[in-house]
């Protein structure tokens, strides 16, 4: 079998921020890093699964909930992807992960989709170790710009 694409991305030089994992057709994956890969520090699972509501919650609600394909964690704790559609520009798409991490660090209340019926795994969540995980990426997205969307070799 073919390696998939995200198997070439060199985890010896990755660092948290954004990056553009792929684009199929219409669809562009970002990659958004949260944790340096293999360092030893990995985002808790109850905490991951808090942001995933979060950001979910934030994207499909925003001017762009229309081209937003998919959000949902990497398997290796590491980070999440988001998935949009072409017609969100570059700029636009940073916007909305600076947006919708600023949110959930910032964020009060009841977590949404946290009802028995709603989540498979409804008492798995952390809210205070996402708001602690999503502002640390806030500070490294700062000044985030396209330039610095590309994986570095």
């Amino acid at each position: 079998m073919r390696t998939i694409a995200s198997f070439t991305v060199n985890h010896d030089t990755l660092t948290e921020g954004m990056y553009i994992s792929r684009i199929d057709g219409d669809v562009v994956t970002y990659d958004i890093r949260m944790k340096i890969p293999n360092g030893g520090d990995y985002l808790p699972t109850p905490a991951a699964h808090t942001i995933e509501h979060l950001f979910a919650t934030y994207a499909r609600n925003s001017g762009w909930s229309e081209q937003v394909v998919y959000v949902g964690p990497m398997g290796c704790r590491t980070g999440f992807y988001l998935l949009v559609r072409d017609s969100v520009s570059h700029e636009d798409a940073i916007k909305l992960v600076q947006d919708s991490f600023a949110f959930i660090a910032a964020y009060e209340g009841e977590i949404p989709g946290t009802e028995k019926w709603q989540c498979g795994n409804y008492l798995e969540h952390d809210l205070s170790e996402a708001k602690r995980a999503a502002a640390d990426l806030c500070r490294h997205l700062t000044g985030w710009t396209v330039e610095k969307l590309q994986y570095k070799a």
